[in-house]
């Protein structure tokens, strides 16, 4: 099954000069690609002042999202969460960092490629994404402070050649889901079609929020979908 032909130009002709829209979208979309020397699938969203569009690595089960700062990050809205903040009490985190006169929130960003963690502080900056209607792509819409946590550039070993972090879509407060259903006030959920081939023309989707879900030839797969629901242990 295909996500319909107009999600397929999806940042293709993004456009850092566009103003992102200040309404509230029901839903969003990501464009989403399979690489075919690691086989992960990928996506792009932007970030950063002024934005500059991101190459992630897609986890399921990722906490949060998570980018290396070590290399070539230059924004001159990113801020470092305080330690004991209510940003900082939301990620779960319990450890801080000092420079000596301050203390910050600190994240330990995971890579499940090579099964290893280290230590960043958790920051916010600017958070650029597509809003859909379900049927076509819509207006780019910000979130002006997006959680996501500094990587160091050796947790990018094992990831899509130019990836540069990793899209958690996983459970927690933090993930790109949950912040995104706080951020514009809709359902914490999501829907992926994810595609089989490795052509570049041949890209899945990810709709965060609330349905329609239309794929080609113009069926609802909102409408067709059943849940379970999940206990934590």
């Amino acid at each position: 099954m295909r996500a319909i032909n107009s999600f397929n130009n999806i940042w293709l002709g993004w456009s850092p000069l566009k103003q992102p829209s200040s309404s509230r979208p029901k839903a969003l979309v990501l464009r989403v690609n399979k690489d075919a020397s690691t086989l992960q699938h990928y996506t792009y969203l932007a970030q950063r002042t002024p934005p500059v569009p991101v190459k992630l690595t897609v986890d399921l089960g990722g906490e949060f999202l998570w980018v290396d700062c070590d290399t070539g990050f230059k924004s001159s809205t990113k801020t470092t969460v305080p330690c004991r903040s209510p940003q900082c009490e939301l990620s779960g985190s319990n450890v801080c960092t000092s420079n000596g006169i301050d203390e910050f929130c600190s994240e330990f960003p995971y890579n499940p490629f090579i099964k290893t963690s280290s230590g960043g502080d958790f920051s916010q900056d600017v958070l650029y994404s597509q809003s859909t209607d379900g049927n076509n792509p819509g207006e780019l819409v910000s979130v002006p402070k997006f959680l996501f946590s500094c990587a160091s550039t050796s947790l990018l070993e094992g990831l899509e050649n130019r990836a540069v972090g990793i899209a958690g879509l996983g459970r927690n407060k933090v993930s790109i889901p949950s912040l995104f259903s706080s951020a514009f006030s809709f359902p914490r959920k999501f829907a992926l079609c994810l595609s089989s081939s490795t052509n570049p023309d041949a890209a899945g989707v990810v709709f965060l929020g609330d349905g329609p879900y239309v794929f080609l030839p113009g069926i609802d797969m909102s409408q067709s979908l059943t849940y379970t629901p999940l206990i934590l242990n």
